[in-house]
């Protein structure tokens, strides 16, 4: 049962890194062409459908392993395995993610791929889009924190250990609203035409 349980967990570990590599990447090649001043339409369209398959695949492992483990640990500890904070943390998030991929596959890219481009969004559509975003990448990397902090279980409360979540949350899509705006703004500037000056004008 030990060996079951350490494969459950190393395949769980696995989905998780892909996930997060994936998303991670394709995070950075954003903010690189938002940084200059732009964003593709093809990149935006490219970077929503690859971060919406990834979020789906590995939810999907995730969900799958991360249920048998609980079994296997729930056959062992019996029911106060579940009164354990880190667990609890962990499931909120997950759940969180799931939603969140949902919204992203249902609202968020049918508007990008309609829109060609993040930056072409309507305010509030794009407002949703990089706090769905935000809250993705910031939930990938709290998930993983709580999963490999094993000295965290039983150690402090559900509330300790989500305090720092919806901060991370917050700066996150703060950080990324004030990029886009300033990538908009860039973009705009770009395509105004200079008046052109005559020679004979004079």
């Amino acid at each position: 049962m030990e060996l079951f349980r350490l494969g459950l967990i190393y395949v769980h570990l696995v989905a998780c890194c892909v996930a997060i590599g994936l998303v991670f990447t394709s995070d950075v090649a954003m903010v690189n062409n938002l940084l200059k001043g732009h964003v593709s339409s093809e990149h935006d369209n490219a970077h929503m459908a690859s971060l919406q398959k990834t979020v789906v695949m590995a939810l999907i492992f995730l969900w799958i392993t991360g249920a048998a483990v609980i079994g296997v640990d729930y056959l062992d500890k019996g029911m106060t395995y579940f009164a354990n904070p880190k667990l609890q943390a962990k499931v909120i998030i997950v759940l969180l993610l799931t939603y969140n991929g949902m919204f992203l596959h249902r609202v968020v890219l049918p508007a990008l791929q309609k829109a060609g481009s993040l930056l072409d969004l309507e305010f509030g559509v794009r407002t949703l889009a990089i706090f769905s975003g935000a809250l993705s990448g910031v939930s990938w990397l709290y998930a993983a924190m709580l999963g490999v902090g094993r000295p965290l279980a039983w150690k402090y409360s559900l509330l300790e250990l989500l305090t720092a979540y919806p901060v991370l949350i917050v700066l996150g899509f703060a950080m990324m609203l004030a990029l886009t705006q300033w990538a908009r703004k860039q973009s705009m500037v770009q395509e105004t035409p200079w008046p052109l000056t005559s020679m004979n004008a004079r």
